[in-house]
């Protein structure tokens, strides 16, 4: 039993970490990211669909984006939802494809975005704690001895300590790719 709360607590703090990684995809840096546009739905045929569904995408320069709808009707509504996602880009439509141009950042909004991320990265750290503490108390609520209590609770924070630290490193490269001119 304290084995199967403890593989499903590692599971949920495994989770916290993707999650927290995919809310940094979504954080624009300098460069040309096609993760940037995970979030965006595209109003196309009256159903919103995930613009990954209806386009590929290209990064030719570290600047640029290219976007290539699989039907050339729906780059009008592509481009609108870009528009209306409020990404600070503005799209180029030449009929056949859409160009995002990313322009540089300035320090100022760099600093701005550091503190973004590490809010966010605070969150999944919250998250991660939040998993140990309901692991510990179904533990508690478990009847075994309280030396297996004490020995899960050693291995679910060594668990914790190490998701916590896989996070702070993804936060370290976030920070460099922001500060990265």
């Amino acid at each position: 039993m304290i084995n199967d709360l403890l593989k499903d607590a590692e599971h949920k703090m495994d989770q916290a970490v993707v999650h927290t990684t995919q809310e940094f995809g979504g954080i624009r840096t300098g460069r040309a990211n096609p993760g940037l546009l995970n979030r965006i739905n595209v109003n196309y045929y009256g159903t919103e669909t995930p613009l990954q569904q209806i386009a590929g995408f290209t990064v030719p320069e570290a600047r640029l984006l290219v976007i290539q709808a699989y039907d050339k009707t729906a780059i009008p509504a592509i481009e609108r939802a870009i528009q209306e996602a409020d990404l600070g880009l503005n799209p180029s439509n030449d009929g056949n494809v859409i160009r995002l141009v990313f322009p540089s950042l300035t320090e100022e909004r760099r600093r701005d975005l550091i503190r973004v991320v590490r809010h966010l990265a605070e969150e999944g750290r919250v998250s991660i704690r939040n998993v140990r503490r309901h692991c510990k108390d179904r533990l508690e609520s478990e009847d075994v001895s309280e030396d297996d209590i004490r020995r899960a609770e050693k291995a679910l924070q060594t668990k914790t300590d190490e998701h916590i630290a896989r996070l702070d490193a993804i936060l370290a490269t976030k920070e460099e790719e922001l500060l990265e001119v």
